[in-house]
């Protein structure tokens, strides 16, 4: 009876740390893979068996008790020995084996990752991949995340990097296009060329385009006949022939490596910043994670940088 106990309390210990850290009952459900019903039971009887209330709870939104405060930063301190010994018992293993969390936002990984995944496992069949796509940045740790992929040099004391590659954004069209209209050989050019643009979501404003032009970034506003609020909705109508447009480099990739997009004004190409990869300091020794790292290095000197093809 007693190890029953324990294993229930452990387990309520479990779900209020993540509901805690996440806000929401449905978002630490999401984060365990159980429903959220069964996170607020687990909550529930842990506040039964401590005699405390942890939440102050609203239609919307979990609020810590001062003594639910106390106790979750308790219990993340727990539930890091646990992940140790968990990362430990993985280290002894040779071959990668069990369960790989990895975060990655949506345009990477569908453009880059998914396409590359099969192949991944065909190496390591033993090894099974959640990938989590979303724009929102995750906590790592709090979400027990492997590897995240993220664009940008970020720095935080808890994770370690490594750069991937650079997050350039470069000009594109399809081959029909530049048979009807030419090739532009400089950003004032674009002036002469029908253009696609992006607008961002969370402001409505359309993307200024980036150029290196005599050593100086210089950003121009070409008039566009079709505005689109999705990098991949950009690529489509790139690739139907809509004119020319800008997108990252990892997200045009594919589509120039079936012949379906040609880089352009490549010399006046911008790199951002970097596609970088981080994990746990607790992953530094776990071979899922060195696999994976490996796999991804590797993958990203694949997708390449833009050069200048010859007029179709």
């Amino acid at each position: 009876m007693t190890a029953q106990i324990g294993l229930e309390r452990l387990t309520g210990i479990i779900a209020f740390a993540r509901a805690a850290s996440l806000g929401s009952y449905t978002a630490a459900a999401r984060a365990l893979g159980v429903s959220p019903s069964a996170v607020s039971k687990s909550v529930q009887r842990l506040e039964q068996q401590f005699g405390l209330s942890l939440f102050t709870r609203t239609t919307r939104s979990l609020t810590l008790t001062p003594e639910g405060r106390d106790l979750h930063e308790r219990a993340l301190r727990l539930l890091q020995h646990a992940d140790e010994i968990e990362q430990a018992a993985l280290a002894s293993r040779a071959e990668p084996n069990g369960t790989i969390k990895i975060a990655a936002p949506l345009p990477i990984g569908v453009h880059v990752l998914c396409p590359a995944l099969p192949r991944f496992r065909e190496q390591y069949p033993k090894l099974v991949v959640d990938l989590r796509l979303a724009d929102r940045v995750v906590d790592i740790i709090e979400e027990g995340i492997d590897v995240a992929i993220r664009v940008g040099d970020l720095a935080d004391s808890r994770l370690l990097s490594r750069r991937l590659g650079p997050h350039r954004l470069c000009a594109y069209a399809a081959p029909s296009y530049l048979r009807r209209h030419g090739t532009p050989q400089h950003p004032d050019d674009l002036a002469n060329h029908t253009c696609v643009n992006f607008r961002f979501q969370n402001s409505g404003q359309a993307l200024r385009w980036p150029f290196q032009i005599g050593g100086r970034l210089v950003e121009r506003m070409p008039a566009a006949g079709i505005t689109i609020d999705a990098s991949d909705g950009v690529s489509a109508a790139l690739v139907a022939g809509g004119g020319i447009g800008i997108s990252a480099s990892y997200i045009a990739a594919p589509h120039v490596a079936r012949g379906d997009l040609v880089p352009i004004l490549t010399d006046f190409a911008v790199e951002r910043s970097s596609v970088t990869a981080l994990w746990p300091e607790s992953r530094r020794g776990s071979p899922n994670v060195k696999a994976f790292l490996t796999f991804l290095s590797e993958l990203w000197t694949e997708v390449g940088e833009p050069t200048n093809q010859s007029d179709p």
